[in-house]
């Protein structure tokens, strides 16, 4: 474990945790709303969000899944310091996090009848965020939403399994915007 991974966490953990936990929070509540989240400097190819966001929901309890290049020794020693949460095969990852390409959805757990809040959150680090091409409907949404998703059909085969379905948090930069399983996206 190098210097790099003692360094970027909260300099001030309950403070910084609970703003961050509200952005996330508020993020979710409002599906396709472009939020800043900050307090995390996780080592590359991560986000300043997509740091903060394992930063502050994960913990020694919480299988994380690194996909394709988000999988390197720094990110997992960065994580391994900071929050203490395993490293999981996809299939049982309460946490995924990588490239939209990366990502091995079809292997992701989704929850069951009995349980569908047991299933996986996937945090996708994205080119950029956009309030365009996508539709989003549902909860938490006034009217309409927009969001430049990567796959339109895939999130609607997910919205199609509710109450059973991922979550999604879409991060780039230190942005964040999330998807939630119960969003109709057209």
């Amino acid at each position: 474990m190098d210097h790099a991974s003692l360094s970027g966490g909260f300099a001030d953990p309950p403070q910084q945790s609970a703003v961050a936990f509200r952005g996330i929070m508020q993020a979710m509540a409002r599906p396709g709303t472009i939020c800043d989240v900050s307090g995390a400097v996780a080592p590359a190819p991560l986000s300043v969000a997509a740091g903060t966001a394992l930063l502050t929901l994960c913990d020694p309890d919480t299988g994380v899944h690194l996909a394709g290049v988000c999988d390197t020794r720094e990110v997992r020693d960065w994580i391994t310091f900071q929050t203490g949460a395993p490293f999981v095969a996809a299939e049982v990852a309460d946490f995924v996090v990588g490239r939209w390409d990366d990502i091995p959805l079809s292997a992701l757990k989704i929850g069951t009848p009995e349980y569908p809040d047991r299933s996986a959150t996937v945090v996708v680090e994205m080119p950029d965020l956009r309030a365009e091409c996508a539709t989003l409907t549902g909860p938490g949404i006034k009217e309409r939403a927009a969001l430049n998703l990567p796959n339109v059909a895939a999130f609607q085969r997910n919205a199609a399994l509710f109450p059973l379905g991922l979550d999604f948090i879409f991060t780039y930069g230190a942005q964040m915007a999330a998807l939630p399983r119960s969003t109709k996206v057209v």
